[in-house]
């Protein structure tokens, strides 16, 4: 038989490629606002790049504008412009990017993404298109939805978007035997658990981890410089009995925890997302895990395993048990030295009716 035909890539798909490159730079932030990569095109090459920095400041468009202003102003005009989500039209803390690209002349218009934000979603087109600009939506539509995927969570339900990590034994365990160091699994794992704090605005963890290991929560390896700021450091507790010589309430970024008393996940998840919280990694322990898991509120999971039997502690997932199995979907196994990363995204089972 022939060999199958190779997928050819199109043009747009091509530099929509490029605009999520752009999009990368921006993760973890731009909250409250999604990260957005945008490059402008002109006699088939690149004239000018951008990415949204932060809230507050310019989006990727004019971004983009002003970099082609700066190095290719007379291709700007007649050019094309690829973005990886609808360009907004109101005004916020910035002017809406659809007049910048009339302004500039661009004539035709490529996204990605249609706007989650229901008040915005395909409205653009219309003011385009009154402009004499063309539009094309929906381009590379999977990729640049995958990437907003914490700002339409949000956006549409008011609750983060959330992470599950751990780290486990072969026989899933998160602790090991009295006398042993707590540490289950090796650098490499750790270290990639670490830098998934860079995606997030919280980290969330439950008092029993704050007594037990007294972690530092903080952006290490190689985060320093990046721009990002410190995640919130939430601790859920019942009984407010925490150590007050731990890390968290000692460190420069004392200021950044945040301990939420009598307050059960769900609850917790529901304050964070009305003070702008799009997104929370769970690093722990067992318990918060095991409720986060029972009440189906994960979004999407890191789950590191060892090759480690410790025969008793405290389970990754503990608690009453879950009501049924819960699949993954979309899975990446990454092999770590000798640990390996799952990571994925719950297949939740149809919730029972009452």
């Amino acid at each position: 038989m022939p060999p199958p035909i190779a997928h050819k890539e199109t043009p747009d798909q091509h530099w929509m490629h490029l605009a999520l490159d752009q999009a990368q730079l921006g993760i973890g932030l731009t909250s409250p606002n999604p990260p957005v990569g945008a490059v402008i095109v002109a006699q088939e090459k690149v004239i000018g790049r951008g990415y949204h920095h932060k809230a507050g400041e310019p989006h990727a468009e004019v971004e983009a504008i002003r970099d082609a202003q700066k190095l290719n102003p007379k291709l700007l005009r007649g050019s094309t412009i690829y973005v990886t989500l609808e360009p907004c039209c109101t005004q916020g803390k910035t002017p809406p990017c659809t007049e910048a690209i009339k302004a500039a002349g661009i004539k035709r218009v490529v996204f990605g993404a249609h706007d989650p934000n229901p008040s915005h979603c395909e409205q653009a087109r219309n003011i385009l298109l009154l402009a004499g600009i063309e539009v094309t939506a929906g381009v590379l539509e999977k990729e640049c939805r995958a990437i907003i995927r914490p700002f339409a969570k949000w956006i549409t339900t008011g609750i983060p978007y959330v992470i599950a990590k751990a780290g486990q034994s072969l026989d899933g365990r998160i602790t090991r035997p009295a006398g042993e160091s707590s540490l289950i699994t090796n650098d490499a794992a750790r270290a990639h658990g670490r830098r998934l704090r860079m995606r997030v605005d919280a980290i969330l963890v439950g008092a029993e981890t704050i007594r037990k290991d007294n972690p530092q929560l903080t952006l290490r390896d190689g985060s320093a410089g990046s721009g990002k700021l410190q995640p919130l450091r939430v601790v859920l507790t019942r009984s407010g009995d925490l150590p007050p010589h731990s890390q968290i309430f000692t460190d420069a970024f004392k200021d950044r925890t945040v301990i939420m008393h009598g307050k059960d996940l769900p609850e917790a998840l529901a304050l964070l997302g009305k003070q702008g919280v799009l997104s929370v990694l769970i690093e722990g322990g067992g318990i918060i895990l095991g409720q986060a898991f029972r009440d189906q509120l994960v979004d999407e999971v890191y789950w590191y395993i060892a090759p480690r039997f410790c025969g008793g502690g405290r389970p990754s997932l503990a608690g009453p048990a879950l009501p049924a199995s819960i699949e993954l979907h979309n899975i990446t196994v990454r092999p770590m030295g000798d640990n390996v990363c799952f990571h994925g995204f719950p297949v939740w089972p149809d919730a029972v009716q009452e």
